[in-house]
């Protein structure tokens, strides 16, 4: 218990420090409303605990102690968690992978590197709720390779070509990387020229023609 009061704390200065009024009640308008920060510190929480959106209200209102770090004596309903996730735009919660990347320590030293996400891995209710006809999404991780920070990720349900994503990625994080490390798949050449330009050390490994 005391750690995921720790990991409540941290959730809440965090999402404190993202916004704007971090000083307004959790829930100013009772049980139909909830603060910006609470919002944004309930999703990390859930996030990180890796639970469904009903594990997590159920498995709040088993910790009255982690509910009071929020100010709460209930958990908000399951379905508040859906949509307050679905209004936070990406740059919104890339700001907030940032901050938290931070906290957990940035070395400048990073690697790159992608993984699929099958459709069919998720509920078909879920994806009629979602109303999302996609059959599967590419993620791209950018993280610190001494802390295992996440520092930065990219999504795409398109058949992007590795190297195009990791430029884009590399450009929104170019001035605090010192070394990019990825594999073949991000071998081109705009893309070490890119990295050289801003002082990062491309260790990228060159494919074979």
């Amino acid at each position: 218990m005391a750690s995921l009061r720790r990991l409540a704390w941290m959730c809440r200065d965090l999402a404190k420090q993202h916004v704007d009024e971090p000083d307004v009640p959790a829930a100013p308008d009772g049980a139909d409303g909830y603060a910006e920060w609470t919002q944004i510190a309930l999703i990390l929480f859930r996030v990180k605990l890796e639970k469904s959106l009903r594990e997590t209200e159920d498995y709040l209102n088993e910790m009255p102690g982690v509910l009071a770090v929020f100010d709460l004596d209930d958990a908000p309903h399951y379905s508040s968690f859906c949509r307050w996730e679905n209004e936070y735009r990406m740059r919104e919660l890339r700001r907030l992978l940032r901050r938290s990347a931070e906290q957990a320590g940035w070395s400048g030293e990073a690697a790159i590197d992608a993984s699929g996400f099958q459709r069919d891995q998720t509920s078909y209710h879920y994806r009629d709720r979602a109303n999302y006809s996609f059959q599967s999404m590419k993620t791209t991780i950018l993280i610190d390779v001494n802390t295992l920070a996440i520092k930065d990720v990219h999504f795409t349900t398109q058949k992007a070509w590795d190297g195009h994503i990791g430029i884009q990625v590399f450009r929104r994080n170019a001035e605090d990387l010192r070394v990019l490390s990825a594999d073949a798949n991000y071998s081109w050449g705009e893309l070490r020229e890119e990295c050289r330009s801003k002082s990062t050390r491309p260790l990228i490994k060159h494919r074979e023609q």
